[in-house]
């Protein structure tokens, strides 16, 4: 960075920022925890077995310490090569009609506070309502350092058992509702998207919005024709940002089908079996009747504060979830 002609280009400076930032955010704890060792330790060596005030705050540092280690110690959960970036986050509803799509709205509400809470913005692509309540799919994009990191513990089904608020009989119900999670891919990496594989059409966006938005065709949906993705975005002010990002999100979800073939490739090679995210094989379970409690079927972990879960507090099942994944 210190070298001349480095701000020249734009471009490149920007990246070679902010992959310092990334190396920094981990180095830095690192050296921070080993020099309060390092004091500690020496404090341990002068202390006097009746000078408890002094032997009580050496304790609650040593519990700072012990702290800030296990933060360090996730992190090396989010070392694979993407987890740094982005995240593409998309919730759709399943069968179920209105249950489903409110389902799907409660999932967003919860996505979103997990999200601000750890100070990610969090950018809505594309949207479509739901005919009586809620949503049918809604597309995000959530930005921040590890967003993807973390939010890939959150993909495949999840599952609502209640009473519905849409029942006269107030009936027990039980709501499915997917959600998938990509990596944004950087603007150099290996994925080329060819003109002549690409179908762009454009409408009306729906839905809430400035002027623009109802008046003009300014939603875009593009098509790619050799894998038969298909990507919209209709939230942007003008047809040509909804064409950019429609086309990053395209990016990402024709790298994310070539990394799952090649994945596959290699399970079939191995032996190995990967589980194929369906109806019936929900990673999550949220219970509200007959009683209250929240189970990912993949760690094991539960807990009975329903509420909590569903205003953003992730962390203890992307915790447990990552875990599990390393250690496998």
């Amino acid at each position: 960075m210190s070298g001349p002609g480095f701000w020249d280009n734009s471009e490149n400076s920007a990246k070679v920022v902010k992959e310092l930032k990334n190396l920094k955010s981990t180095v830095e704890p690192w050296q921070s925890a080993l020099k309060q060792y390092q004091e500690l330790n020496d404090l341990v060596e002068i202390v006097k077995e009746d000078d408890q005030e002094f032997i009580a705050e050496l304790n609650k540092n040593i519990a700072t310490l012990l702290a800030d280690i296990e933060k360090i110690e996730f992190k090396t959960l989010l070392g694979e090569k993407l987890d740094a970036n982005n995240a593409i986050f998309s919730i759709n509803s399943g069968a179920g009609g209105t249950e489903s799509c409110d389902w799907a709205n409660m999932l967003l509400r919860m996505y979103t506070r997990f999200a601000e809470n750890k100070g990610y913005r969090v950018k809505t692509l594309d949207i479509l309502p739901g005919e009586e309540a809620g949503i049918k799919n809604v597309t995000l994009l959530i930005e921040g350092e590890y967003a993807y990191g973390y939010l890939k513990a959150e993909r495949g089904v999840h599952r609502l058992v209640r009473i519905s608020p849409f029942d006269a009989n107030k009936r027990r119900h039980t709501s499915f509702a997917s959600v998938d999670v990509i990596p944004e891919i950087e603007e150099d990496a290996d994925i080329q998207l060819e003109d002549k594989d690409l179908v762009i059409d454009t409408f009306r966006a729906s839905g809430a919005g400035g002027q623009h938005v109802q008046k003009t065709d300014s939603a875009v949906r593009i098509t790619h024709i050799p894998t038969g993705i298909v990507v919209q975005c209709q939230n942007e002010r003008s047809q040509h940002q909804n064409k950019q990002t429609a086309l990053k999100v395209l990016k990402a979800r024709v790298y994310e089908r070539e990394k799952e073939k090649k994945e596959q490739e290699m399970f079939k090679q191995y032996g190995a079996d990967k589980k194929k995210i369906e109806w019936g094989s929900q990673v999550r379970s949220y219970v509200m009747h007959p009683y209250s409690m929240v189970k990912d079927h993949r760690t094991d972990y539960e807990t009975g504060n329903v509420n909590a879960v569903m205003d953003g507090e992730l962390d203890v099942f992307i915790d447990a979830y990552l875990k599990m994944r390393k250690e496998k």
